[in-house]
């Protein structure tokens, strides 16, 4: 896990070597002015030398300026460092999870992955700056200064020898059991984000339905767990510290002890006792901070070990060997497809699927809500990648296909319809970003968009907010379908895109889609007959099943489903879609 994290500090490795560097000599130079003091005192005060109390005094002036000097730079090159190692780490994840496919991001949820960017990668980047900085510094201290305590008085050292053995026997106690803690604080971070990104994003309904004070106390009960995981965590790290401290006070004790009984004896100067309690202060000091390490490694640990998870997570769909990058037309052939969202599915969510789609037809499809209309349209653009049997697009099959060139060529309008902060142009050229002004025009013109956009008083310069909440339900299909059209692709999958827009905007769209793309196959996914009674073929799905097959009229006469829906919505008949209540596959 190390090592996959250490790769990402790539061209910061420059100031993650020097940090150390700067460390281990301001480390020198703290670790020298002790011993100076020591020999004023012994040689110089004792001995009536002021000649040599003015020369040491000299030394220990410079050796303060080149350890602040060090300090300085090794705080400076440290936080250049962590915060390149942060900003890689984050690109990194925010990378690998634009390869993911729609099976790997179900695996995550959103929530966590933003928690995984952020909280994490912060945890990470304080845990390795206190490594570059202080968990260099302190133990090269915490070393010296015993070898150099040793070298006054092995006897004396050994008090600090046996508090070092009882206080790191303390530190891996208590680790494994703040880890889990930590580890579940993180998760609790996780449903903490999901409240407030569910709550922001849908703040107009909250407010229509008056459910501030539900929204609240969600917020409330989500940040109290937070809480209570860190105070539970933090009642095991507080035990650290008093230990550490009672430890560390109880060297000074029993060093003044046996270091003044040492001077009456004749065995220890009292410069060498000042130099002692001096490197008793130096440990002291090293112990704190390794304290501090200890609870931000502790941290840390839980947030790598999820960020590692994110880096490691194979994405489901990936590019063959030697892939096709040429999709010669909009031909699609399913053949004997079995489909569900689990690899090893018992239960598909699409059996025995057998259809083929002629290049430029036009074909709709039909279904009760869970019937996997959704479904069956995400395998032509590989977001999902089948169990069993064959899709086929241009006559090869889609795993054959370099994923963006077939993605490039079968432009798909999900259901939830979805633009960005930015200008309409700026939405617009998702799908060309080389596209000109009129070619977004035009695109508009087509998805009958251009008749509201002309209105506004910014017209194609009109920002739109995230998620496009500033204009309505049908602006936002109608936009995402020009943006489609403008990659120009081989097949148009419009699914339920057109179900915010009245019927006569509908029937606009789609004798524009006749007339001007005749050549591309447009597969077309509603809820009202009248929105594709006019295509070439209409397929019924049922349960994960194509229940019927043919023109409007073949369906009338042969298909009971279709008749009764028809009959239903032209107030003929009382059938509907949604009778069994499934959702939506």
């Amino acid at each position: 896990m190390v090592k996959k994290l250490l790769a990402h500090v790539k061209e910061y490795k420059k100031d993650a070597i020097l940090t150390p560097v700067f460390m281990l000599l301001e480390v020198a130079m703290e670790m020298i002015i002790p011993l100076m003091m020591a020999s004023i005192i012994d040689d110089g005060v004792n001995a009536g030398n002021m000649g040599h109390i003015y020369k040491m005094g000299l030394y220990m002036i410079v050796a303060a300026l080149i350890g602040l000097f060090a300090g300085v730079m090794g705080g400076r090159t440290g936080a250049f460092a962590s915060a390149g190692f942060a900003k890689n780490l984050r690109q990194a994840q925010f990378e690998k999870i634009q390869t993911y496919s729609f099976k790997n991001i179900d695996k995550f949820s959103s929530n966590s992955l933003i928690t995984r960017l952020t909280t994490d990668v912060t945890n990470v980047q304080n845990a390795f700056q206190m490594i570059l900085r202080i968990g260099t510094r302190a133990p090269a201290s915490l070393v010296v200064a015993l070898v150099l305590a040793i070298r006054i008085s092995p006897k004396l050292s050994m008090v600090y020898v046996i508090a070092l053995i009882f206080l790191i026997t303390m530190m891996f106690i208590l680790l494994p059991i703040t880890r889990r803690v930590f580890k579940e604080v993180f998760e609790k971070y996780d449903e903490l984000n999901a409240s407030v990104q569910e709550n922001v994003s849908a703040v107009r309904v909250v407010k229509a339905y008056v459910r501030e004070k539900y929204e609240t106390e969600k917020f409330h009960n989500a940040s109290n767990n937070i809480y209570r995981m860190f105070i539970k965590a933090e009642k095991i790290m507080v035990v650290a510290m008093p230990i550490m401290m009672g430890t560390v006070y109880a060297c000074i004790l029993l060093i003044s002890w046996f270091g003044a009984k040492e001077i009456v004896g004749g065995g220890l100067t009292t410069g060498a006792l000042m130099s002692l309690l001096t490197y008793c202060m130096n440990i002291l000091m090293s112990l704190m901070m390794l304290a501090m390490i200890f609870v931000m490694v502790t941290m840390s640990v839980a947030s790598a070990e999820r960020i590692v998870e994110v880096l490691d997570e194979t994405p489901d769909i990936q590019n063959p060997e030697n892939p096709v990058y040429e999709v010669a037309d909009g031909g699609i052939e399913f053949s004997h497809v079995n489909f569900g969202y689990h690899k090893h599915a018992q239960d598909f969510v699409l059996s025995d699927i057998n259809l083929k789609i002629a290049p430029g037809e036009t074909v709709g499809i039909l279904g009760g809500t869970g019937s996997a209309k959704t479904s069956l349209v995400n395998l032509i653009s590989r977001l999902y990648d089948v169990n069993e049997g064959v899709v086929k697009v241009g006559g090869r099959d889609v795993r054959e296909y370099d994923i963006e060139t077939l993605r490039d060529e079968v432009s798909v309008v999900l259901q939830k319809n979805i633009l960005f902060t930015g200008t309409i142009y700026e939405n617009l050229r998702w799908g060309d970003k080389n596209a000109s002004d009129e070619e977004c025009k035009r695109a508009c013109e087509l998805a009958c968009a251009d008749e509201f956009i002309d209105k506004l008083p910014e017209g194609y310069n009109t920002f739109i907010e995230q998620g496009g909440t500033n204009v309505s339900g049908g602006q936002r299909q109608r936009l995402c379908i020009a943006r489609a059209l403008l990659k120009k692709p081989k097949v148009l999958i419009l699914d339920d895109s057109t179900s915010a827009v009245d019927t006569a905007t509908d029937a606009k769209i789609r004798r524009a889609f006749k007339e001007e793309i005749p050549g591309t196959t447009k597969i077309i996914i509603a809820q009202r007959i009248s929105s594709v009674q006019d295509a070439d073929h209409i397929i019924v799905m049922d349960d994960g099943k194509i229940n019927g097959y043919g023109t409007h009229e073949e369906l009338l006469a042969s298909n009971e489903i279709y008749k009764d829906v028809y009959e239903s919505q032209t107030g003929a008949g009382n059938g509907d879609f949604d009778e069994n209540g499934k959702e939506e596959a």
